[in-house]
């Protein structure tokens, strides 16, 4: 099989990726080594800026028809009582989305299939093999290969990339379950994740109700070893934790599905060895706090999508695929520090020095600057690139007498030079790859009229700026 970009890995990731390169007119084709998609709930909700980010492409909506109401609840740093409140980075969602993984894959999924991208599951990769010519996964050949395969990638290990960082010092469990009886202990409402931690009879455990009766619970020891990484895990081993911290009336039902996890951090090196990229978990791993993995993965995808296609499609200006790991790296970086320092803050075993700090970061949290920074880096939506302005705000606009806002004239994955002053700029050999629109809006610009917006939603240039409009295109549009 012959295509242009070779994604290996269908999770939320890989698909995005897969659905930025088709949006491209960029051929495709997804490999899996899982044969159906897991029921495990992992990630449950959307951060602040992967929202905005699927709504710069038109698929955030159709995903909310279905989504469950909820009430609007602040994200946390390290589990503190303190809501995070984003509504001063001007987002249009400044809670979290309530939104299963498996919903956000699914979605995607079908979406790929429907607009006829192989998306072959039970195909496991084996061998990789690139040159100066292309690269080749098994049978599969193509141009590029992204590596999206998740904390034990096959890909990175069969081309010996290293994965340097920190082995786990710590060992737990995230299960999905359902309770058969439950003592007064077991919330039954949702509400800030502040509320769930707790310990005791040598556990920490947090338990939160998910949907139709279902619970997702991630325990551990508080001290000495527990099973092995690769052990399964048991319903008795849940029923112990279960026993141990919320008491003997607290019943397992069902185990739904359950897996270990730890506090390991790693990140590699070069997000690109020649013709294959990293991505996701394939690039990063860190301890699943705050939600950060899917906010990381989804944004690599949309980072690094557009500038493939670029490339693929001979316009692409030269150091732009080396600008996905010199953008993506750090990001990934700072993210690895502050689940770190979050791990230290949880202080589930009570060390009263992580104690004291744990007390002075929730006061910080009330100042509303410091919430505003954390809840910024938190979200994603403080992110800025060396060399560019922040994210573009999601204006209410009116666009040939039609409301509209500022995400919807992303949809297709093309730049966008958005002129609120009436006047048309000179676009020139960029027209195919930059849309052009005259728009009006009430909304504070800070006097800016004329705004260059990369695909993946950063602003590249303003009327504001010394550099010429020209130069900027050249930057970024070849």
């Amino acid at each position: 099989m012959r295509t242009q970009v070779i994604v290996v890995g269908a999770g939320p990731t890989g698909l995005m990726l897969a659905h930025e390169l088709t949006l491209a007119g960029v051929s495709v084709v997804v490999l899996e080594k899982q044969r159906e998609r897991g029921i495990q709930s992992r990630a449950g909700g959307l951060q602040p800026r992967t929202a905005e980010v699927l709504d710069l492409r038109g698929l955030l909506d159709p995903l909310l028809d279905d989504a469950q109401p909820s009430d609007p609840i602040g994200g946390h740093f390290a589990m503190l009582p303190v809501e995070l409140d984003c509504r001063p980075w001007r987002t249009r969602h400044p809670h979290l989305v309530k939104l299963p993984q498996a919903r956000l894959e699914a979605h995607l999924e079908r979406l790929l299939v429907g607009r006829g991208v192989p998306v072959l599951r039970g195909h496991e990769v084996t061998e990789v093999e690139q040159d100066a010519d292309g690269v080749r996964a098994g049978d599969v050949h193509g141009d590029y290969l992204v590596a999206c395969d998740g904390a034990h990638s096959a890909v990175r290990s069969l081309l010996g990339v290293p994965f340097p960082g920190r082995a786990g010092r710590m060992s737990a469990v995230a299960a999905d379950l359902t309770l058969a009886s439950r003592s007064d202990a077991v919330p039954t409402a949702q509400g800030h994740f502040s509320r769930y931690p707790r310990t005791a009879g040598g556990f920490f455990a947090i338990l939160h109700p998910l949907d139709d009766g279902l619970y997702r619970m991630l325990f551990g020891k508080l001290t000495g070893d527990g099973p092995g990484r690769r052990a399964p895990v048991t319903a008795d081993e849940v029923s112990e934790a279960l026993h141990a911290v919320y008491g003997p009336g607290t019943e397992l039902g069902a185990l739904r599905a359950a897996s270990r996890f730890s506090d390991a951090e790693r990140q590699v090196e070069r997000y690109r060895e020649n013709r294959v990229f990293f991505a996701g978990d394939a690039a990063h791993i860190h301890m699943p706090i705050g939600g950060q993995g899917v906010n990381l993965g989804i944004q690599d995808a949309v980072n690094l999508g557009w500038k493939l296609a670029a490339a693929l499609n001979g316009w692409a200006p030269a150091g732009l695929l080396d600008s996905y790991h010199d953008e993506r790296h750090p990001v990934a970086a700072r993210v690895l520090r502050h689940t770190r320092a979050q791990s230290l803050i949880t202080n589930p075993g009570r060390d009263e020095d992580a104690a004291a700090v744990r007390e002075l970061m929730t006061e910080l949290l009330r100042l509303p600057d410091a919430n505003r920074y954390i809840a910024g880096m938190m979200s994603g939506l403080d992110l800025r690139y060396p060399g560019l302005g922040p994210r573009l705000t999601d204006y209410d606009l009116t666009v040939d007498d039609r409301p509209t806002r500022a995400s919807d004239l992303l949809h297709t994955g093309q730049g966008l030079l958005l002129c609120l002053d009436g006047r048309t700029r000179q676009l020139g050999r960029h027209s195919d790859r930059v849309r052009q629109v005259l728009a009006s809006t009430t909304e504070d610009t800070a006097d800016t009229t004329a705004l260059l917006v990369r695909p993946d939603g950063y602003i590249a240039w303003t009327d504001t700026d010394e550099q010429p409009l020209d130069e900027a295109l050249g930057r970024w549009f070849g």
